[in-house]
């Protein structure tokens, strides 16, 4: 049997990602910042009745305590690793000149160097399978840098080029880490986000408030998570799965106008998009 470990697998793309995989035959080492986050995993797993297919372990990618305790459980228990998914994450809204020290380093220690944390702690144990992939979930915000969103696309980017690299470091080793780019889905990721902004001070500046009503309106989506789960099973299933893979609405247009489009066009239809 095959093994993956997925972190920020308490919500969202996590928890969907976890059950479709033991659902296709994977044990799952389900890693969550909390242990409290932990009830709707094991509820939904009882269900389907694979919760023996399932180790829930605590981990804040944060924590390097936390991150050697999941290493030693590997150490203990697993042979190999088949499959890492570094999937937690969150996003911080708010303009630049809104922003705290404290908050973008913050996105940063959580969206990037968490996934390195988490990545060279389980380099040894991807290396015993005979194909291992790792998934790191990015945005389309890892394309396109977008207004009030400074410091999400920040640690988006920086995902980006740190995945490049290591893809090339690890094919030799017949270790192919891929990245997903999907848009806005139907995840607690955004409302979250807008609960950082301070409304008052956004209503009196027409571009924050006209961003603040494009992110509500994101944050309504009718995309599946599912879809993100789907994925990660296909490109696993691959014998030589790509780098990247942007998924959902507008993201495939939004990939190839970063690459063929002028950045002077292009911002000017993301701002025109923005104030309509």
């Amino acid at each position: 049997m095959k093994t993956a470990l997925i972190t920020g697998a308490g919500s969202g793309f996590g928890l969907v990602t976890a059950l479709e995989l033991v659902k296709s035959g994977y044990h799952v080492i389900a890693t969550m910042r909390t242990i409290h986050s932990q009830q709707t995993l094991i509820d939904k797993a009882a269900e389907l009745k694979l919760t023996n297919r399932i180790t829930i372990l605590e981990m804040d990618v944060t924590n390097e305590k936390h991150i050697e305790q999941v290493t030693q459980y590997m150490k203990q228990n697993c042979l190999k690793l088949d499959l890492l998914v570094n999937n937690a994450g969150y996003s911080h809204g708010g303009f630049v000149s809104d922003l705290s020290t404290e908050a973008f380093e913050q996105q940063l220690n959580v969206n990037l160097h968490g996934v390195f944390r988490v990545t060279i702690a389980m380099l040894p144990f991807l290396e015993q399978a005979d194909k291992a992939n790792i998934i790191n979930i990015s945005s389309v915000s890892g394309m396109i840098g977008f207004p009030g969103l400074s410091s999400y696309c920040t640690s988006k980017f920086a995902l980006e080029g740190f995945s490049e690299s290591l893809r090339l470091e690890l094919l030799q080793r017949n270790i192919y880490v891929s990245i997903i780019e999907p848009s806005s889905y139907q995840t607690a990721i955004w409302q979250k986000s807008l609960q950082t902004i301070d409304q008052e001070r956004m209503q009196a500046d027409p571009l924050k408030y006209s961003v603040f009503n494009y992110a509500k309106q994101s944050a309504n989506t009718d995309q599946n998570p599912k879809e993100i789960a789907d994925l990660i099973i296909k490109i696993c299933n691959r014998s030589k799965p790509k780098l990247r893979y942007p998924i959902g609405k507008g993201a495939a247009a939004m990939f190839f106008a970063k690459r063929l489009l002028p950045w002077q066009l292009l911002e000017k239809i993301i701002l025109k998009t923005l104030q309509k």
